[in-house]
């Protein structure tokens, strides 16, 4: 049997197209297994490269949220019932809001356009600190409607402050660009304030300094005379939030001069019980009226303000040193530990004994 020969296709280039002692590239020659070898590295080389950027840039992104969210600039969604007012006494005066249905129907309307700003708390629920407006608006129209898109508001979470006052800063600042916050609330917020013992503030007008900082000096005087009109009439004004600035200021500034005016005042007032906010205004503005001015170029002596007596000591502790300050109704005790992280009974139970020991 004879073998039959094979014959191979054999390209061989032209003798004029080979360069002189060089031979042709068989590297451009693979097999097929070679070449799905080499494919194959250079997919994973890419595939490589491809998810180490995208590590990057998930770890660039996971850095800016983090940031973003101790800012309190990540919006998210809580439940409506987690959200709390515990912390701080509002500036806000007790009663019907009459613009409250304005903001409720823009809400049911087109949503909430800027979030409340809460802090987190260590029980899963959050402080308010700035929109409680908003908070009410909300939990009306979950009352009315019990839609489930109101059982849950838009909120930007910032981590606790460890200052109360700045937390109170944040609350005021907001508030001082409304229209409609009054003096009046200002003011009761500035006493309230340097009435809480943990505040250490001396007096209204160094609350009204920490409070409203941001505010004009002017504004802060205005404030300060509201503050001292209120304490002088407190239980017989009934719509104080409705007075306004310019008749408040002056009243407080008219009664400096003149003794009687507080006097004839009170009796106006409780002559006249019941009495709408137009009404109120109308009997302050009489009285007013009838204090005669000083002659031109004169002013009143302002009467000298006691100064109110204080004592300051130090007592030695087994850890530090105890600084306290005592006048008039008050003494302060001021160390290094977190006198929150004590039982309630221990402390009361510390008070008690110390009155104790006072009365011996």
């Amino acid at each position: 049997m004879s073998k039959k020969r094979r014959v191979f296709d054999i390209d061989v280039p032209e003798m004029g197209d080979m360069e002189v002692g060089k031979v042709p590239d068989r590297a451009l020659r693979r097999g097929p297994m070679a070449s799905a070898i080499h494919e194959n590295a250079n997919s994973l080389r890419d595939r490589k490269a491809a998810e180490e950027t995208i590590r990057e840039e998930n770890d660039r992104l996971a850095t800016e949220f983090v940031r973003l969210k101790r800012e309190g600039l990540i919006t998210d969604r809580v439940p409506l019932d987690a959200v709390v007012t515990d912390k701080l006494m509002r500036d806000r005066a007790p009663g019907e809001d009459e613009e409250l249905d304005e903001l409720i129907c823009s809400i049911r309307e087109i949503g909430l356009s800027n979030p409340l700003r809460v802090e987190a708390r260590g029980d899963g629920r959050y402080e308010l600190i700035q929109g409680m407006r908003r908070l009410l608006a909300f939990r009306a129209l979950h009352a009315q409607t019990g839609a489930a898109e109101f059982a849950t508001i838009p909120v930007g979470i910032v981590p606790p402050d460890s200052a109360l006052h700045t937390s109170y800063r944040r609350m005021v600042d907001e508030n001082l660009i409304r229209k409609d916050i009054s003096f009046a609330e200002m003011a009761s917020l500035a006493r309230r304030y340097a009435e809480d013992p943990q505040n250490g503030c001396a007096d209204v007008s160094e609350a009204v300094s920490v409070l409203f900082k941001s505010a004009s000096d002017q504004k802060r005087s205005y404030i300060r005379a509201f503050a001292e009109l209120l304490l002088r009439l407190e239980k017989l004004l009934e719509h104080p939030t409705r007075i306004p600035r310019n008749l408040g200021v002056d009243l407080k500034r008219a009664m400096d001069r003149d003794e009687t005016l507080l006097q004839r005042v009170s009796l106006a007032l409780r002559a006249e019980p019941g009495r709408d906010a137009k009404r109120e205004a109308e009997i302050l503005r009489g009285c007013l009226a009838a204090v005669p001015d000083l002659p031109t170029g004169k002013t009143a002596a302002k009467p000298a303000r006691p100064r109110q007596a204080k004592t300051t000591f130090q007592v030695p502790l087994a850890q530090g040193v105890a600084k306290c300050s005592a006048s008039q109704g008050r003494l302060e005790l001021r160390d290094d530990r977190d006198f929150s992280a004590i039982d309630r009974r221990r402390l009361e139970e510390a008070v008690a004994a110390f009155y104790a020991a006072l009365e011996t």
